[in-house]
């Protein structure tokens, strides 16, 4: 870095100064070899066989993915993983035309390409050393006390959040982007898998191919419920629909419709014509982990509105406005706080019936947290089961807009707001934060930042783990933001060490 810009930020950062004044003397090279750096590091010292882990403690002596990690792991399971590494390096080479991207992206291919199982889908993580695998879950992952889906080893797939989705959608934009046939049979399989996994309904199974092998807590083993939680169903249609367009398989669009269809079919009955997180095979929402009961979820119900009111702009069919009207009602009707002072208007689970808000609290023993309950009594468990804010106001005039639109003028928007999603970054990058993120990579080209990680003993009461380390998130995003200013300085002819002057 010259002299003089480094200067410049270390001057704007102590005095404070807006990011106005920083930028104006980066350099496209500077920040190309930035990138170059810190991925060289990342993809020669951090990398397991070209996959990762969340986080890494500075001296590499700790690991994690969503909990504790064993070294031999990497992690499909977004965010900051694998596979997220893996869409980055592409839009990488595609920003920079630098062919190493791409050689980095073919490794992450090969890590995850190794670790898909043979049914065609990825569970939560990769280990390359299997027999290892449950004596791990016996000390460590069941010892987890609230991430109760790990503890227990299916060996199966996972849809949970977004893991065997991501895998096969980076598979299938690394296939588009190369064209190179040796990526085609494990997107193939993985395409397959999803189409085998679907029920007859539309909807999705948590897990395939179906368990019911750990019954817990005096429940049923919830995996094999339909699941819209944490977008296994939704991120199954949007795969299949780009999957569609990309390799022109009808029955990938057949399978997102009967996805799409189901909104229609699960939603509950006025005057609770919300969504649940999950359902059992008769259709009545379903209890899953311990803290999610079987209830409305106000979560999941905005979510539906939106991905439907995207399903009429994706199809034309007006059949998925239908439902939105009665949801929005008892999304109004649920206000539990009004005003501009609180910030909650609705809890985030309501009976069944009553739709009385229902609230899980946990219990300690020993310093540890130990099981949960779910009653009225409020209690605001962190991260999760507590209390939401939504406009709800705001939420109806967006589909209020929407359903005037005819179904080409649909058409129209929803293509628009794509394009715009993808212009955003250049055009609002903000080069005194590249500017920043260039001036903080370590000699090693590690971008050593603070991490927070919760207390897996007792995550609600105590206070998070902080460290300093690798975050493979923040690796992403910073070379995401370097990603969009070499687009914005190529696209301005700023940044050129040539440029007249």
């Amino acid at each position: 870095m010259h002299l003089k810009t480094s200067l410049m930020v270390r001057l704007a950062l102590f005095l404070g100064l807006n990011d106005v004044a920083l930028g104006a003397d980066l350099q496209e090279a500077q920040v190309l070899a930035a990138m170059k750096r810190a991925t060289s590091f990342m993809m020669n010292t951090v990398s397991n066989r070209g996959g990762f882990l969340w986080h890494y403690s500075e001296d590499f002596s700790k690991q994690w993915g969503e909990v504790p990690a064993r070294k031999s792991q990497i992690w499909v399971q977004p965010p900051g993983s694998t596979t997220n590494v893996g869409m980055m390096l592409l839009k990488a080479a595609a920003a920079t035309n630098d062919p190493d991207y791409l050689k980095y992206a073919d490794r992450v291919a090969g890590a995850l390409i190794w670790g898909q199982l043979p049914s065609g889908g990825w569970h939560y993580f990769i280990d390359f050393d299997m027999p290892g695998v449950q004596k791990w879950y016996e000390e460590v992952a069941s010892q987890c006390r609230g991430w109760e889906e790990f503890y227990h080893y299916y060996g199966n797939a996972t849809f949970d959040d977004d893991t065997t989705t991501s895998a096969a959608r980076f598979l299938l934009e690394i296939y588009s982007t190369t064209l190179d046939p040796k990526f085609r049979p494990a997107l193939m399989k993985a395409l397959d898998f999803i189409l085998q996994a679907q029920y007859p309904n539309g909807s999705w199974p948590q897990r395939y191919p179906l368990r019911n092998d750990f019954p817990h807590d005096g429940r049923a083993d919830y995996t094999s419920f339909y699941t819209y939680n944490d977008e296994v169903i939704s991120n199954n249609i949007y795969l299949l629909l780009d999957s569609y367009e990309k390799l022109g398989n009808e029955e990938y669009l057949k399978a997102a419709r009967r996805g799409m269809d189901f909104y229609i079919i699960s939603q509950l009955s006025p005057p609770q014509a919300g969504w649940a997180l999950q359902y059992e095979m008769d259709l009545k929402p379903g209890w899953a982990r311990s803290y999610e009961p079987a209830s409305l979820c106000s979560d999941q119900t905005v979510e539906n509105i939106r991905d439907l009111q995207n399903f009429y702009m994706i199809t034309g069919d007006r059949r998925y406005l239908e439902p939105i009207p009665k949801a929005i009602q008892w999304l109004e009707s649920s206000i539990i706080a009004k005003g501009p002072s609180k910030d909650f208007t609705h809890a985030t689970f309501y009976e069944v019936g009553s739709n009385k808000p229902l609230y899980a609290r946990h219990e300690v023993k020993d310093g540890k947290i130990s099981s949960y309950r779910v009653g009225y009594e409020e209690f605001d468990l962190p991260s999760y089961g507590g209390r939401r804010r939504f406009d709800v106001a705001a939420l109806k005039k967006g589909f209020e807009a929407i359903r005037n639109l005819n179904p080409q003028q649909a058409s129209a928007e929803y293509r628009r707001r794509m394009q715009e999603r993808t212009k955003l970054a250049a055009s609002s990058i903000d080069l005194g934060k590249a500017e920043r993120i260039v001036a903080s990579l370590d000699a090693k080209g590690a971008w050593i930042t603070p991490i927070e990680f919760l207390d897996i003993d007792n995550y609600a009461d105590n206070p998070p783990l902080r460290f300093k380390g690798i975050d493979t998130k923040m690796y992403t995003s910073n070379m995401e933001t370097l990603i969009a200013c070499v687009s914005r300085l190529r696209e301005t002819g700023q940044g050129r060490a040539d440029r007249k002057k």
